[in-house]
């Protein structure tokens, strides 16, 4: 039941990360933003990453985790720019189709088997979803030669690798996984990130900064960071406990896209939301029989 709770609270807390994020990156240059996201989020793990809470382990370890933030950077590029030119209604349920990848990867790598109440849940949250992304189309997207939509759903499928790879990460040795600490895990990945990110700073966008979208500073920027990296330590604490299913803690988490929705309705004004708002009542109807299914 913990781990399922834990679920719910990554997903409320990841919802504002999008909304910030969104915030954030109006008019304003994605690699800085990104980079500053990766810098704030180290900074943040830094005085854990020193306790004895977060052993490094040396390569062995590291090796897992370096592989581990090369892969979620390239679901955040992705997302970042489509982030940027696509409405927060839209970018929401485009990444929900997240869980769906990871349920397929987790019964087919992982074995794992759900009951009826979860099936459930996850097929009205399936349909939902793809409503949403329906509902998107009418303002003018053309879903087939949009690169930002191309980019949001590789990001997606980049996120779904990701979370399949953490349950890997997480579960022990006995259970076919690696038995990583999970604090080692997140507080070292995000410097391996920041790292990267400010390699691809200084070469790829400072030289060619004039040609691009100027970056100014916000302070939502700060806020991502500090919502991310709460949303992270409530799902990898998830993660690491007995009976965590990941393709029910994945398809929680895309539970988010209720505070963006919410957040963009009301804050960014943006449209079709009759329509989106009957499909979010099946998310949230699919979101009860996941948490029934997992008593």
């Amino acid at each position: 039941m913990a781990w399922l709770l834990l679920a719910f609270l990554s997903a409320t807390l990841l919802g504002f990360y999008d909304v910030f994020k969104k915030h954030a990156l109006r008019d304003n240059a994605v690699i800085p933003v990104l980079f500053l996201n990766t810098l704030f989020c180290s900074l943040i793990f830094l005085p854990v990453a020193l306790s004895p809470e977060a052993p490094f382990g040396g390569w062995v370890v590291q090796r897992f985790v370096v592989l581990k933030s090369i892969i979620v950077l390239a679901s955040w590029i992705c997302g970042y720019f489509g982030m940027k030119y696509l409405p927060l209604t839209l970018v929401g349920p485009i990444n929900a189709t997240r869980p769906v990848m990871v349920l397929i990867g987790a019964l087919l790598v992982f074995g794992e088997r759900l009951n009826l109440y979860q099936w459930i849940g996850v097929l009205l949250a399936i349909v939902s979803f793809y409503l949403l992304s329906r509902s998107g189309k009418k303002e003018g997207i053309d879903f087939r030669h949009n690169r930002w939509i191309f980019l949001t759903v590789l990001a997606a499928v980049f996120g779904a690798i990701s979370g399949l790879y953490d349950k890997y990460l997480m579960a022990s040795p006995e259970h076919g996984g690696v038995g990583l600490n999970r604090v080692t895990v997140q507080c070292y990945f995000n410097f391996y990130q920041c790292v990267i990110m400010g390699i691809v700073l200084l070469v790829l966008w400072y030289p060619k900064r004039s040609q691009t979208t100027p970056f100014r500073w916000d302070w939502c920027i700060p806020l991502i960071s500090i919502f991310l990296s709460l949303a992270d330590f409530a799902y990898f604490h998830s993660l690491s406990l007995d009976g965590a299913l990941i393709s029910v803690v994945s398809m929680v988490r895309r539970g988010s896209v209720i505070v963006s929705f919410l957040m963009g309705a009301f804050f960014f004004r943006e449209k079709n939301l009759r329509s989106k708002a009957i499909d979010l009542l099946l998310v949230l109807i699919g979101m009860v029989f996941l948490f029934l299914g997992s008593q």
